[in-house]
């Protein structure tokens, strides 16, 4: 039976997208002590297939069963380390443009329009656009727009989703989870060649004018606004 299938509809899988926002998030000593329920309310919920749940499961037991300075430096090397597999969702789509500051503006009117105010001390101080954040925002949203929302970052959660399968990640299982749980299919993508962070945001060569790399973002697809569908909102921004 399909993850799509299990849950009923017009039920929204809150606690499910809450476990998933918080196992993407750093895997520190609390992360590691929540694994007990964080599994409870994956098996219990039933919002995703019976494989993600396994891939699901490996990745929790990973987190208690490996060495924790080795899960934690692994975490940062995954995501902190290359832009294809950011968990902040405007860097795929705007990276380093002066679109990525009107964006989060947006994206923070969004969360306050719905009656979600961002709380630093829980969050870790963290932008809008990180996804653990962005997943706790859909758990609160009913069913069919919690769907919309998800369909709308689809294409960013596949290019992360692509990534970290070509790391032979137990993480892409969370990527596709959220995927099956908004209904979208889980698909691979091409992706372009990878840049470290560390060069992407190296001083640009001097008189290299504003071409340089870092201050124009060349060949960067513009996206759509992350932004919660209603009846009276019929505009999103432009699609690469």
């Amino acid at each position: 039976m399909s993850a799509i299938t299990k849950w009923k509809a017009g039920v929204t899988p809150v606690y499910s997208l809450r476990a998933l926002a918080r196992l993407l998030s750093y895997p520190d000593a609390a992360l590691r002590d929540s694994v007990p329920d964080l599994q409870q309310v994956l098996v219990g919920e039933a919002a995703v297939n019976d494989g993600r749940l396994r891939g699901l499961s490996m990745l929790l037991g990973s987190l208690v069963d490996q060495d924790v300075m080795e899960v934690e430096e692994a975490y940062v090397e995954l995501f902190d380390r290359g832009r294809a597999t950011s968990l902040h969702l405007f860097e795929h789509v705007h990276g380093d443009s002066r679109d990525r500051g009107p964006a989060m503006i947006d994206l923070v009117k969004t969360y306050e329009q719905a009656g979600m105010l961002l709380d630093p001390d829980k969050v870790g101080g963290e932008l809008p656009d990180y996804l653990p954040v962005v997943l706790e925002f859909i758990s609160t949203l009913p069913a069919a727009q919690m769907r919309d929302f998800i369909g709308e970052i689809a294409h960013i959660l596949n290019a992360v989703h692509t990534a970290l399968i070509k790391r032979r990640s137990l993480y892409a299982h969370v990527l596709a989870a959220v995927l099956e749980i908004g209904q979208q299919a889980v698909e691979a993508v091409a992706l372009p060649e990878e840049e470290d962070m560390d060069a992407s945001w190296a001083e640009p060569e001097a008189f290299a004018g504003c071409s340089s790399k870092g201050q124009q973002s060349p060949n960067q697809p513009q996206p759509i606004q992350i932004v919660r569908r209603s009846a009276s909102t019929t505009q999103r921004g432009a699609s690469a």
